[in-house]
């Protein structure tokens, strides 16, 4: 029987259950925004099973805390919840997304994103704190543009 996706901005609810997903993934939690809108979960019959989320550092952006039950990988649903965070920074008008990876940069090239070098990152974003303290100098760094 087929997974029925049900994809949705996470709310305030969502939140123990995204920190969840992400703890049992080895993912950072303490950094979280305080809100979640600019957060997406996938849900299948009620339970989380996956999350992303977009910080904005205006003009740019940061994909941060992309998780997928291990369960339901497999499904697309990373590329889902990509898209979904894609879509929201170009209604934005958000020029580049980054992220930080230390398992995912395969995926991720395979979805346009490039290892960009950490001196050529914008100053806003080297000053979050995924940038600058939760992940480790030997995360790779990649961007996307978005807009040109």
């Amino acid at each position: 029987m087929p997974v029925k996706i049900n994809a949705v901005p996470a709310t305030s609810a969502s939140r123990q259950a995204i920190e969840a997903l992400l703890v049992s993934q080895k993912l950072p939690v303490k950094d979280l925004p305080a809100s979640l809108e600019k957060f997406w979960i996938v849900e299948d019959g009620g339970e989380i099973i996956g999350v992303a989320g977009l910080e904005l550092y205006k003009p740019f952006g940061l994909l941060r805390s992309l998780a997928v039950s291990p369960a339901h990988r497999n499904l697309g649903l990373g590329n889902i919840l990509v898209r979904m965070v894609e879509e929201q920074a170009a209604g934005l008008a958000l020029q580049s997304i980054y992220l930080l990876t230390e398992t995912a940069k395969v995926y991720f090239e395979k979805r346009g994103y490039t290892v960009v070098e950490r001196d050529h990152v914008p100053d806003a974003i080297k000053q979050s704190s995924e940038f600058s303290h939760v992940c480790p100098v030997s995360a790779a760094v990649m961007q996307k543009r978005i807009t040109a």
